[in-house]
C-alpha cells in the first residue's frame, strides 16, 4: 500500500477519539484489565474492573487473595480460571521482583505470566507512552485485509507495522485499526459500501472492482 498517511490520515478524521477502552487508572489496572480482555469484549471487562478494583487493585492486594476469590471476581470474564492464575502469579511476581512496580519495558513485562507481545504492547502504549504496535486480532485483520501488511501472525503483523507506519503514529494507529475493525471492517460482513478507505482497500479492489 503506497497511500498508508492517507489512510491514517482518514481514519483519524473518522475515528478522532480512538483511544484505549479499557478502563484503568494505573499501569497495573491496565495489566489487569487487558489480561482480561483475552477472548471477552471491553465492555464485560470494564464492568468486572469497575467493580473489583474499588475492592482490589495493586498488585499486593492480588497477591494475597486466594485463586478462589479472583475466579469469583473474573468469572464473567470467560476463561476465569486461567486468567486468576495469571492475574495471581503475576502479582506475586511484580511484588517480589519488581518492588511493586509494573515493568516499563518488553523484555520485563512478557516474563510475567499471561503477558505476550500484545498486552505488553497495551502496556507500554498506554500506560507508559512508548510508540508502538499492540496486534489483536483486529490490528491482525484490518491490516492484512486492506492491504497495509501481508502477513501470516500477529507476531509478523507487529514488526511489518512497525517498519511501514511513520514513526510517532504506532500507538494511534493502534487504536484507528481497532475501532475501524470494530464499527466498520467487521470480521464476518465488513461493511465495504460505507467505508471511507475501500478505494485504497485490497480486499475491496479484489472483491467489488
Amino acid at each position: 500500500m503506497n497511500n498508508i498517511v492517507e489512510v491514517l490520515d482518514t481514519l483519524e478524521l473518522i475515528y478522532p477519539n480512538a483511544e484505549c477502552e479499557l478502563n484503568y487508572t494505573t499501569p497495573f489496572e491496565l495489566l489487569i484489565a487487558t489480561i482480561l480482555s483475552a477472548q471477552c469484549t471491553d465492555v464485560r471487562v470494564n464492568k468486572v474492573t469497575g467493580e473489583m478494583f474499588k475492592k482490589y487493585n495493586t498488585p499486593e492486594d492480588f497477591k494475597k487473595l486466594s485463586l478462589k476469590q479472583i475466579e469469583e471476581e473474573i468469572k464473567t470474564c470467560g476463561l476465569f480460571k486461567s486468567k486468576a492464575e495469571k492475574i495471581k502469579n503475576s502479582s506475586t511476581i511484580i511484588c517480589e521482583e519488581f518492588n511493586g512496580e509494573v515493568p516499563n519495558n518488553m523484555e520485563d513485562l512478557i516474563k510475567l505470566p499471561g503477558v505476550g507481545r500484545k498486552t505488553a504492547n497495551v502496556v507500554l502504549s498506554n500506560a507508559f507512552g512508548v510508540d508502538c504496535m499492540a496486534v489483536d486480532t483486529h490490528v491482525f485483520r484490518v491490516s492484512n485485509r486492506i492491504g497495509i501488511v501481508d502477513t501470516k501472525t500477529p507476531e509478523k503483523t507487529e514488526f511489518e507495522l512497525m517498519k511501514v507506519i511513520p514513526k510517532g503514529r504506532l500507538s494511534k494507529t493502534h487504536h484507528l485499526l481497532i475501532f475501524h475493525g470494530r464499527r466498520c471492517c467487521k470480521a464476518k460482513n465488513p461493511n465495504c459500501d460505507i467505508c471511507a478507505i475501500k478505494h485504497a482497500c485490497k480486499y475491496y479492489k479484489e472483491n467489488f472492482n
